[in-house]
């Protein structure tokens, strides 16, 4: 299949010819929804995307794994919580906590995954307004050491788009303690909590930094006129370059 046309100023922006050949996995379940969103941002970074099937039984050689956002399976009994025991869910959980730790981000849908599988602490239920939102979404840097978030800096403020209606993330008073203290925060939402998520997280990570997940969505900001109006509209690229220099750092 030809690629479409990049349009807007947002090009590959691959500052090592090794970026090229990293391969990131884009996961699938029935009902997902911005697989091919990811994938695209996986390219407008430098690197190859690759389609990963929820009952695949492998990961082939890929280098890290996104589960984008989505319903995935309807968000039938709680979101995230029938994708969990999907084939490949067993193979992303294996891979993430080996000795390798391979880098997995969870968006949206993805993050609720994360969260089912004890990837990542805590559980995503309702927006406390109980309704679906979807808005452009200012967050906070907090922390620029996972293997997603490298290029950014602390304190930075990002855009980027937010769309849910089981966004609020929760857990209990000892959980959100270790996570502030291990500095696992890693966004805030700013200017408003627009679905009551705990102290005002917007996304997290695991000890290691491997595995992130967040509620907003960085692979709609990836591409100038097509992302936020505010700021560059390109402000969520930063995810995927810094996992692909993650990587490159990984193969010196």
């Amino acid at each position: 299949m030809t690629e479409l046309p990049l349009i807007g100023e947002a090009v590959a922006v691959a500052a090592h010819p090794q970026l090229a050949g990293a391969k990131i996995g884009v996961v699938t379940f029935p009902g997902t929804l911005d697989d091919r969103d990811a994938a695209r941002a996986v390219r407008l970074a430098g690197a190859t995307p690759v389609a990963l099937w929820h009952a695949d039984t492998t990961l082939g050689d890929v280098d890290a794994v996104i589960i984008p956002g989505g319903f995935s399976y309807g968000d039938y009994l709680r979101a995230g919580a029938i994708s969990r025991f999907a084939p490949l869910m067993a193979k992303v959980i294996d891979a993430a906590n080996s000795e390798a730790k391979l880098p997995v981000l969870g968006i949206c849908n993805g993050f609720q995954i994360l969260t089912e599988s004890h990837l990542l602490p805590g559980s995503m239920i309702k927006n406390d307004h109980l309704k679906f939102l979807c808005r452009d979404q200012v967050l906070r840097v907090e922390n620029n050491t996972t293997d997603w978030t490298g290029d950014y800096a602390v304190g930075q403020e990002i855009t980027v788009p937010l769309k849910n209606q089981d966004g609020q993330y929760i857990a209990d008073e000892k959980t959100l303690d270790a996570l502030e203290a291990e500095g696992r925060v890693v966004f805030r939402y700013v200017g408003w909590n627009p679905n009551g998520s705990r102290r005002d997280i917007a996304g997290i990570s695991n000890a290691a930094g491997n595995v992130v997940g967040l509620m907003p969505h960085p692979e709609h900001a990836v591409e100038a006129g097509f992302g936020p109006q505010a700021g560059s509209g390109t402000e969520g690229l930063g995810f995927f370059t810094s996992v692909l220099n993650k990587i490159v750092g990984d193969n010196k």
